[in-house]
């Protein structure tokens, strides 16, 4: 069993106070009720014309590692040390996007989480469900979940809790047999599941903002198409280290640019919750994009 860090005393959300852009006079820097205003008022994300857009967001460590990889510690929670703001940022993005989307590798090895706003925060979650109520979303992001294979487990808590799309092959379909009634099982063509048709189906669903959150070879698949518009990182102040014996992932895996061609990103914003920093970069292109106010 994973332990979470106990919350001593009153509960208080957690401050993040901005190091970049510089904070304007009304900034709010600690906030002991409520959302971080000037960090979730900084939400708002260029909507691409031609397809959803599409963001990111990892945690790692010092060394850039994103998970430790062991039975009792697969998830990101023991590379963020549980750290509140980490959570609170990760509810923010979900409770912005219309889909969550994850690799059946970060559903196996978070067997007890929800991909939910309030799942990962529950603390926010009449502000999430304010914040999804204002941006005109339904009331839960759907979760996407990719499996080739189909190696998951249809109990899993966070199969139960929103509306679930499972994108898979024929095969993989097989595997999963008949699933719960919120589930629905889509198979894709072909023996592999690329990026840019998973993005297509999800367009084809509505969705307009999708937040991939891992694992390393989601991601790779998604920056191989060059289809990743925001990654948002928190790096937290820790390392963790890696050796022929015990190999750990890093943000990506499965795809290796070459120096010549490897993607440049633009800085937006950085910010602060005691050691841990908070990162927000956007893809440097050209496409015409519509910025949403």
């Amino acid at each position: 069993m994973i332990a979470t860090h106990p919350r001593p005393g009153p509960f208080t959300f957690p401050a993040l106070q901005p190091l970049w852009p510089p904070p304007g006079p009304t900034s709010v820097e600690a906030a002991t009720s409520g959302l971080p205003v000037e960090y979730e008022q900084g939400l708002r994300f260029p909507r691409r014309m031609d397809r959803p857009t599409v963001i990111a967001n990892f945690v790692s460590t010092l060394d850039g590692v994103v998970s430790y990889a062991d039975a009792d510690a697969a998830a990101g929670g023991e590379i963020s040390g549980f750290a509140p703001a980490d959570r609170l940022v990760m509810g923010l993005l979900r409770a912005h996007a219309d889909a969550v989307l994850v690799g059946a590798g970060t559903v196996r090895g978070a067997p007890h989480d929800s991909w939910t706003p309030e799942g990962v925060f529950p603390p926010a979650a009449s502000e999430f469900a304010e914040v999804r109520r204002r941006e005109t979303l339904a009331p839960q992001p759907l979760t996407v979940t990719v499996t080739g294979s189909g190696d998951l487990d249809l109990d899993h808590p966070g199969f139960s809790t929103a509306p679930v799309l499972i994108v898979t092959t024929s095969s993989g379909a097989d595997r999963l047999g008949q699933p719960p009634d919120n589930v629905e099982v889509v198979a894709v063509d072909g023996p592999h599941i690329r990026a840019e048709g998973l993005v297509r189906l999800l367009q084809d669903r509505g969705a307009r903002l999708v937040l991939c959150e891992g694992g390393p070879h989601l991601l790779g698949g998604l920056l191989s198409a060059d289809l990743v518009d925001e990654l948002f990182l928190t790096v937290a102040p820790q390392i963790a280290g890696r050796s022929p014996l015990v190999q750990r992932p890093g943000l990506v895996e499965g795809l290796a640019f070459h120096a010549a061609e490897a993607p440049w990103w633009r800085l937006v914003s950085v910010h602060r919750a005691q050691s841990h920093l908070f990162l927000r970069y956007a893809r440097e292109r050209h496409e015409p994009m519509a910025v949403r106010s």
